[in-house]
């Protein structure tokens, strides 16, 4: 899975809920059904800047210490 593909169905599990996140984070198993249909919420990760932007007026010049890009923190990935 390309890290577009992943941080779409990451998304998805966030969209589906806590219990359902929490469910995928303790058993990753669960993730398959993600991985392997067409379930992405991408609009989930624009988000935040949509609603800064309807609540300000203003265009969210986000600025972040990590990337919302699949494994752009290398150091939180490290095992």
């Amino acid at each position: 899975m390309g890290g577009d593909a992943f941080r779409r169905t990451r998304a998805a599990v966030v969209a589906a809920g806590r219990i359902e996140f929490d469910r995928v984070l303790r058993d990753p198993a669960a993730f398959t059904p993600y991985a392997t249909g067409v379930v992405w919420a991408e609009s989930l990760l624009c988000a935040m800047d949509r609603a800064y932007e309807r609540i300000t007026g203003e265009e969210c010049d986000r600025d972040t210490r990590y990337s919302y890009e699949s494994g752009s923190n290398t150091e939180g990935w490290a095992g």
